[in-house]
């Protein structure tokens, strides 16, 4: 049975690529842990530098954000999130990120697990984009062939 074969696992940071999150900011980059086709959820790190933000974006889930390095905040919000702050995101909230202080390699940099899509917005309000698990996957195993790099499979439960 397939429960049978799933088993505590660990996945090596060092041998996942930084992966452009094109087309929508260049300069933010993800490195992707998991991305779970069942629950809808994935796992990333990014990687952003000062004076880049995401583009003003709605979850239709939950998000967790671990501050590792650097200082970000949402426009909408009067709060800073630092190193070692986790920030808890409800679902139906709309945010646009923004880096306000560079860690010690000039970038600010989290862990974050996303439930849901991300609906990226115009001026107006209107989803003009939407980013989830499997836009993701797509990306990475784009990024990957163009880069002659073996994917990994990071759909699997183990």
């Amino acid at each position: 049975m397939l429960f049978q074969q799933v088993d505590t696992a660990v996945i090596d940071g060092e041998s996942l690529p930084w992966v452009p999150l094109v087309p929508y900011a260049d300069k933010i980059l993800l490195k992707y842990f998991k991305l779970d086709p069942i629950k809808g959820e994935w796992i990333v790190m990014m990687k952003t530098p000062m004076g880049v933000e995401l583009p003003k974006h709605h979850h239709t889930g939950t998000v967790m954000v671990y501050t590792i390095e650097g200082k970000w905040k949402y426009k909408e919000h009067d709060w800073v999130a630092g190193p070692g702050s986790i920030v808890y995101e409800t679902a139906a909230s709309s945010h646009t990120f923004e880096v306000v202080e560079a860690g010690q390699n000039g970038d600010s940099v989290a862990l974050v697990q996303v439930s849901g899509e991300l609906l990226f917005l115009d001026d107006n309000g209107n989803i003009v984009a939407s980013e989830n698990w499997k836009t993701s996957l797509n990306r990475y195993l784009a990024y990957c062939k163009q880069h002659f790099i073996e994917p990994k499979d990071l759909t699997a439960f183990n």
